[in-house]
């Protein structure tokens, strides 16, 4: 029998098998939920940055409209920071379900700014998104066990096992066939919601294509753990309960223990202990000697060293004085940001490594990654915020440490966030 011929008659024969018929339906169904969650989940992002644009242009001219000096003008206008989902964020939400994609930044000290954390949601927080990357990662390789793991044994029960593979002409290319006619036919199932959605939210076509590769790459993995598993000459129990404890182990067991051992191979600073150090800094400088704030300041900033002077105060108020001090207790806590930054992104570099070793991990990792959802592009974004945060600090500071004259008109060339 060619090779054609046996493809179409596995795929009538899985045509009328009502199990495997409602194994699909599941699969496609399971598929549709996790992108219609994911589409919903994107367009209300958007949604909400929409409506903070439009506000967050008003109140700040209405607020700068109101001063009457630098300062007051740096003080009182806030400025929209944000990184709107690409298109194909819905798929893979990644770290958007637990870090701020959206910031209101103004000219105090920034770390305070870019490390509070807005409250979420408690459920998704503890047990994740279902998604597409979630559920093509976990629960994909469950439906394929279920289909392929009695593959020979249900037929050695019923005793047709040997006429099958005598009827096929080459012992082993009917269940190879057979494996590869339902794995395909899943990865058919779980594939279309994605295309559909991808269509809607106009993806890019390279960026579909390459997730549906690697989705059938990965349905090809299980394919051929499952068909080695279901040639043991053992009950159907046994080679269920065998697959079961693979993907526990791939996909629970491994991932968890490399978390174990990044986390505590890479130690990080407590995001608390870099809030509460930069605000002690900020509150204490209230009271010590101007030379305190200016001197830290100027090394950093030597071309306001001519005019840097603060005067006694004596219950009196100076801008720049204010917003020096607020640097100084970011400049404070400087390292430990680093430190907490690099240690975010060497745990990530490793767990890339590790995500080798778990299957599922690593189609979710890649996933995020064509979706730009990774830590990666957390990190990214978090640099772009105090990129901007620097250019605003640049435009202010110039006006303050030269005491140019307060100009509404100069206002228009302050510094626009512009997200990747």
């Amino acid at each position: 029998m060619s090779a054609s011929h046996a493809v179409v008659r596995e795929i009538r024969f899985m045509l009328r098998d009502r199990a495997v018929l409602v194994a699909l339906l599941f699969t496609l169904v399971l598929s549709s939920v996790a992108v219609v969650g994911g589409l919903s989940e994107v367009r209300y992002q958007r949604a909400t940055l929409d409506r903070l644009l439009i506000a967050d242009t008003a109140d700040r001219e209405d607020a700068l409209s109101h001063q009457t000096d630098w300062g007051s003008a740096a003080y009182y206008s806030f400025h929209l920071a944000y990184d709107p989902p690409s298109n194909f964020a819905y798929a893979a939400l990644g770290q958007r379900d637990s870090a701020r994609w959206k910031h209101r930044v103004r000219m105090l000290a920034l770390e305070g700014q870019i490390d509070e954390r807005a409250a979420g949601s408690p459920v998704v927080a503890l047990i994740g998104r279902f998604d597409f990357s979630f559920f093509a990662a976990f629960v994909l390789p469950l439906v394929l066990i279920a289909l392929l793991y009695d593959l020979r044994s249900s037929e050695r029960s019923a005793g047709r096992h040997n006429l099958l593979e005598a009827t096929a002409g080459a012992a082993g290319r009917l269940w190879r066939v057979r494996v590869l006619v339902r794995g395909v036919a899943l990865f058919i199932a779980a594939i279309v919601p994605l295309i559909v959605g991808g269509v809607i939210s106009e993806t890019a076509m390279a960026t579909l294509a390459a997730a549906s590769g690697l989705v059938l790459v990965y349905v090809l993995f299980w394919s051929v753990v499952a068909y080695r598993f279901s040639s043991v000459e053992e009950s159907s129990g046994y080679i269920l309960a065998s697959l079961i404890g693979v993907w526990a182990l791939l996909a629970i067991v491994v991932p968890t223990g490399a978390r174990i051992v990044i986390d505590t191979a890479v130690a990080l600073p407590a995001g608390s202990e870099i809030l509460l150090t930069q605000r002690e800094a900020v509150n204490d400088a209230w009271d010590l000697p101007e030379s305190a704030t200016m001197e830290p300041f100027i090394e950093r900033h030597p071309e306001y060293a001519e005019d840097a002077y603060v005067p006694h105060r004596d219950g009196g108020f100076e801008w720049k004085w204010y917003y020096a001090f607020q640097q100084v207790g970011d400049q404070k806590v400087e390292a430990l940001s680093q430190a907490y930054r690099s240690g975010r992104m060497r745990r990530d570099q490793m767990a890339n490594v590790a995500a080798w070793l778990a299957p599922p991990a690593l189609l979710e990792r890649l996933l995020q990654r064509l979706a730009g959802t990774d830590a990666r592009a957390t990190l990214g974004y978090e640099q772009q915020v105090r990129d901007f945060h620097a250019a605003l600090r640049r435009y202010y500071y110039e006006k303050l440490f030269k005491q140019m004259p307060f100009n509404q008109e100069a206002l228009s060339e302050l510094p626009e966030f512009e997200p990747r």
